[in-house]
């Protein structure tokens, strides 16, 4: 079904594959990785004549509505006077506005006095998800989108689309560029034709559970190339790219074709196509080869998309593998909530309580449709199990209302809701408690559903596709793969209809800026100040995580929590509130350290720490005026899922100074860390030191001046001990450099200013 290559590959100009060895000695392999779609698309971007170091300019930015007030307010801080490029501002994750009373009206009327000042592009709350619009209306041949959601990926339409934090987009809207070493670029070679009933999301699965926990693409490009590309449509094509961010891939393009240009051309849009494909003889890093025909339908169980299984075969094993399920989530809840799955087997076969599609993966046209014609005159039944269905935007809402499609659904017991992210990330539809959910969304993270350990409630989510999900509604809940069905007819054409658009849809970037103020609700605050990196630190342990990965939900979690992004200082008290909820209260004690060492004075508890600081040799003369204390937290891959900046936002407004990691989960998270101004530390083998230690390191800014990568630090054990340890730093740009020891991007900015 997959093959992962353990060397390179070159794609012949018949489309086949040629090993690294095959062709030694022949061909010069660094002239071949110019070959490649991506170089192609990277070079035309690239403004530093250094194809090794890349300092890319996108053609737009994307964001919605629980990142770009952030941004926004960053990047009105740091001196912008309009958006430069075009911005798109959707409304789709808090489109609800049901938690914090106006809270999220108020953010949505911000982002559309923002389009309106600054010469934005708004769209309103359920016209769109995020990414449906960006493909429909933005997403082109040869084009670059950053988006400041991790699921921002247009590789089907040929453009390379990044997911990033929020300050990556400040330095967009300030005309810089998003600086990155050139990436490895993995051929992704498709061939065969998928069975009925298999659809994207299986071989989304199928892909990322063959590469995520080998790291095979990690911070690459993964580039779909191969005949079985033309049995694929758009729809399925563009499926099956937003998942690629699950395998922590840094972006993807694919080989466009006529069926692109189709698309494209559906939605006025024919001028942006380009026929993208590889140069005869490129040179890829590394390949999956990926046998469409072979590929089953998948699930993947909680409590990550990589935790894949082909459904018979957890079907076939079921209370092993659900055994193991519950093992997992017991450690997850420490002790706080309980799940149990085998309690939902009935004579040998799994029931579920809850079904979704929805979302930039699930919602789109076709995934519906193929969904309807499993329901159509069926009956969801009316037990526990129940089905909602959110398609993706207003325009494919109107087609399948158009063609019975809703009608068939909602005669089967579907409810159909507008376009919205809430099931992705735990905002909407929340299972009851104990209860599983099978899902055509992106994520199955811990709680990310939107249950509250803390609260002794745990459900969970599996991830599958719509088609699979309307085979298992036609059977009330028992799980069912789709070539169970023999339903799969032809999908009619798409018809789309951009009415909504132009009547809802704010196109500022058109109109320009204009004079209009912005609006500003109670709780959309200003960043506070943050203070610059001090020739010396002292950092103070506040959490230690040795899980084998800590998601962007552990660190800052979504759901309702997010209603409070716009407002910094409010949202930081929910850090790491899942995994240690101790953590805020123990670096806020810190912050208030540091406050006392800038005015000048040195907490009783600390004078002893700077007493043993002074035993160190080279250390006698250290004085608190040159060593900025904060807190640091410890995990050993952090930073899978999501790219919201507020994953290291949170931390630094509390105080933190650093993270240790023995490695980053993703370069977003890691890039968030250093434009909030704290120290991307790493260290290698596990942490002798425990929460209420202190790390000292001296020298850290000379260190930075330097472009030193080894670090050397000592721990302070709360025994009265003192150890050297090693830290070191991976590359730093210079601006990222400039970045850290300003404090944080927007302190670097207005030093930039003056």
């Amino acid at each position: 079904m997959i093959k992962l290559y353990e060397k390179g590959v070159f794609l012949s100009e018949n489309n086949e594959l040629l090993t690294e060895e095959h062709c030694s000695g022949h061909i010069e392999k660094d002239h071949a990785k110019k070959g490649t779609i991506a170089w192609s698309i990277l070079s035309a971007h690239n403004t530093s004549g250094d194809m090794n170091k890349l300092k890319i300019k996108f053609d737009s930015l994307a964001s919605h509505d629980i990142t770009f007030v952030g941004i926004i307010q960053t990047a009105k801080a740091s001196g912008m006077e309009r958006f430069p490029l075009p911005y798109v501002l959707t409304n789709c994750h808090n489109a609800l506005c049901a938690v914090g009373g106006t809270i999220n009206g108020d953010d949505h009327l911000f982002g559309l006095s923002a389009a309106q000042r600054y010469g934005g592009i708004f769209v309103p709350p359920h016209i769109a998800v995020i990414h449906q619009y960006m493909r429909e209306m933005m997403a082109g041949g040869g084009k670059m989108i950053l988006g400041s959601d991790s699921h921002t990926r247009y590789g089907a339409l040929g453009t390379m689309a990044v997911g990033e934090g929020g300050g990556e987009l400040v330095k967009q809207l300030l005309n810089d560029t998003w600086d990155v070493d050139y990436p490895d670029v993995v051929a992704v070679y498709l061939t065969g034709k998928p069975a009925p009933g298999v659809g994207p999301q299986d071989v989304a699965l199928a892909i990322i559970g063959a590469v995520f926990k080998n790291g095979y693409v990690k911070n690459k490009v993964m580039e779909f190339v191969g005949p079985g590309i033309k049995s694929l449509s758009t729809d399925f094509r563009n499926s099956v790219d937003v998942m690629t961010t699950e395998t922590t891939c840094l972006s993807s393009v694919w080989q466009t074709d006529d069926e692109t240009r189709s698309w494209l051309a559906l939605h006025g849009r024919e001028q942006d196509y380009r026929p993208l494909n590889p140069q005869p003889m490129a040179y890829y890093d590394g390949c999956i080869y990926v046998d469409l025909s072979a590929i089953k339908p998948m699930i993947a169980l909680p409590f990550h998309p990589s935790n894949v299984y082909e459904i018979d075969t957890l079907n076939e094993n079921l209370t092993d593998i659900l055994r193991g399920i519950e093992i997992e989530s017991a450690r997850i809840a420490q002790g706080k909530a309980s799940l149990s799955l085998l309690d939902k087997v009935e004579n040998g076969r799994l029931k579920v309580q809850q079904g979704i599609i929805a979302g930039c993966s699930g919602g789109n046209y076709e995934n519906v449709i193929a969904a309807a014609s499993a329901l159509r005159g069926q009956s969801c039944g009316s037990d526990t199990f129940s089905l909602a269905v959110y398609p993706s935007s207003q325009p494919v809402f109107m087609d399948l209302a158009k063609k019975g499609v809703v009608a068939d659904l909602m005669g089967a017991g579907a409810i159909i809701r507008t376009a919205f992210c809430g099931p992705c990330f735990g905002a909407g539809d929340t299972p009851v408690n104990n209860g599983l959910s099978i899902r055509h969304t992106t994520r199955n993270f811990p709680n990310r559903e939107g249950s509250k350990p803390g609260n002794g409630q745990m459900s969970a989510v599996a991830l599958m596709d719509a088609r699979s999900i309307a085979a298992t509604a036609v059977n009330g809940g028992f799980l069912t793969p789709a070539t169970d069905l023999d339903c799969w007819d032809e999908i009619p054409a798409y018809a789309f209809d951009p009415a909504p658009y132009k009547s809802r849809v704010y196109q500022g970037f058109v109109k320009g800026a204009t004079q209009q103020a912005l609006i500003y609700g109670p709780n959309i605050k200003d960043w506070p100040e943050l203070g610059a990196l001090t020739d010396n630190i002292l950092l103070k342990v506040a959490s230690k995580i040795l899980d084998e990965v800590t998601t962007t939900d552990e660190l800052i979690p979504s759901g309702e929590t997010s209603s409070y992004r716009s407002n910094p200082l409010g949202l930081a008290e929910f850090t790491l509130s899942r995994r240690d909820p101790g953590y805020v209260g123990r670096s806020k004690a810190t912050a208030e350290l540091e406050k006392q060492r800038r005015a000048g004075g040195v907490n009783s508890a600390l004078s002893p720490i700077f007493d043993r600081i002074r035993q160190i040799a080279g250390q006698e003369d250290v004085v608190p005026l040159e060593t900025g204390i904060g807190s640091m937290i410890y995990a050993v891959k952090p930073g899978d899922g999501s790219a919201r900046e507020q994953a290291a936002s949170c931390q630094r407004v509390i105080g933190g100074l650093a993270n240790i990691t023995e490695e980053y989960a993703t370069k977003r998270y890691r890039s968030n860390v250093i434009n909030w101004g704290m120290l991307p530390l790493q260290m290698i083998g596990k942490p002798s030191f425990e929460v209420g230690d202190y790390i000292y390191i001296p020298g850290i800014r000379r260190a930075l001046d330097a472009c030193s990568r080894e670090i050397t630090a000592y721990v302070l054990y709360e025994n009265g001990s003192v150890s050297e340890i090693s830290l070191y730093m991976e590359s730093l740009t210079a601006e990222e450099r400039e970045i850290i020891k300003a404090g944080s991007l927007i302190n670097a900015n207005k030093a930039r200013l003056m």
